[in-house]
């Protein structure tokens, strides 16, 4: 069961870059949710992969040499999934569905922003990865996820505010 959970039902073995193999799932998941009328399930399940990684992780890496072995990507599935309720939310307020020609940037910005904050490592996403522990794993993606939710909006924002009225 926590081989499952960590491997995000075997996402995970996928190469190369097994951490956006679970990102890109992840997002796949969530349009699926959103476009299906469940977009508060994306908040949701960040809560809920979260709560698992937590649990699953420390035990999966439980006699392991390795803190944080690539086919662990639920932290990743937390992370992305949190990411993607800073745009998802308050598209599904206003009814906007998410594969129309306008909304794309919101699950493509918060993936790629994501991704940016995962591999790059900035502020506290490098402090978390730094404890080398299964606290460490989760906790670098949630935050990761929280700064890539954040910069979405922000963009978002510049274009709606400034970019937009200025291309007409």
């Amino acid at each position: 069961m926590t081989s499952l959970i960590c491997t995000f039902f075997g996402v995970g073995h996928l190469r190369p870059a097994p951490g956006t193999w679970g990102s890109l799932a992840a997002v796949v998941l969530a349009v699926a949710a959103y476009e299906a009328g469940l977009a508060l399930l994306v908040p949701l399940g960040a809560l809920l992969a979260a709560l698992l990684g937590f649990w699953a992780v420390p035990r999966y890496l439980e006699g392991r040499g390795d803190t944080d072995p690539s086919e662990v990507v639920i932290d990743e599935v937390a992370g992305q999934w949190l990411a993607l309720s800073f745009t998802f939310v308050p598209l599904w307020q206003h009814r906007v569905e998410a594969l129309t020609f306008g909304a794309w940037p919101g699950w493509l910005v918060p993936f790629l922003l994501f991704r940016l904050f995962d591999i790059w490592k900035p502020w506290l996403v490098g402090r978390a990865d730094r404890r080398h522990d299964a606290k460490g794993v989760m906790l670098d993606d949630l935050w990761a996820g929280l700064f890539a939710g954040i910069g979405s909006v922000i963009l978002a924002a510049v274009y709606h505010i400034w970019l937009k009225p200025m291309l007409g």
